[in-house]
């Protein structure tokens, strides 16, 4: 089975719950890229500033790395366009899983969130903007409209079902 594992979608889909999750079902290291902005980035997070191209490639050069050191890995991080997808996965065979959902029902969780910098729904606005869906050849996609546990179920069965072949 696959060891490597990028839980992506926009801010607030669930990628911290279900990576974590996930890892500890199959016994993974999981991190989590929001662990890893450098301070500038947070800061233009707070503020409300959404972050542009420039601001994520060190970000992501950080993770690249991290994906391309561990043995195992979940890692949850928005990937939110094609480029980014490519540079993270640069050097390993990272399986991508998309959390799939809409504006309303993912603002509806921000809404409910305390004590995190990503602030405000402009910035989720701009990242659905941002946001160039990954095809069914390059993620499993799993809707978020649902419990955690059927989440995981979802993707274990189509781990399972792919034989542990990367897409």
């Amino acid at each position: 089975m696959q060891k490597k594992f990028i839980v992506m979608g926009v801010s607030g889909c669930g990628k911290s719950l279900i990576g974590s999750m996930l890892a500890e079902r199959l016994g993974l290291a999981f991190f989590d890229g929001d662990d890893f902005h450098p301070r500038e980035n947070v800061e233009k997070m707070r503020q409300g500033t959404p972050l542009n191209d420039q601001d994520r490639y060190g970000w992501l050069q950080t993770l690249n790395a991290l994906l391309n050191r561990e043995e195992t890995a979940v890692l949850a991080c928005s990937s939110l366009k094609p480029q980014y997808r490519k540079q993270l996965r640069h050097g390993n065979d990272a399986q991508l899983i998309y959390l799939k959902g809409d504006i309303e029902t993912i603002w509806s969780r921000h809404s409910c969130r305390e004590g995190h910098y990503f602030n405000g729904r402009e910035m989720l606005e701009s990242q659905f903007r941002e946001l160039i869906e990954p095809g069914a050849d390059e993620a499993i996609q799993v809707g978020i409209d649902q419990p955690a546990d059927q989440i995981i179920a979802e993707i274990l069965a189509a781990l399972a079902g792919s034989a542990g072949e990367v897409r």
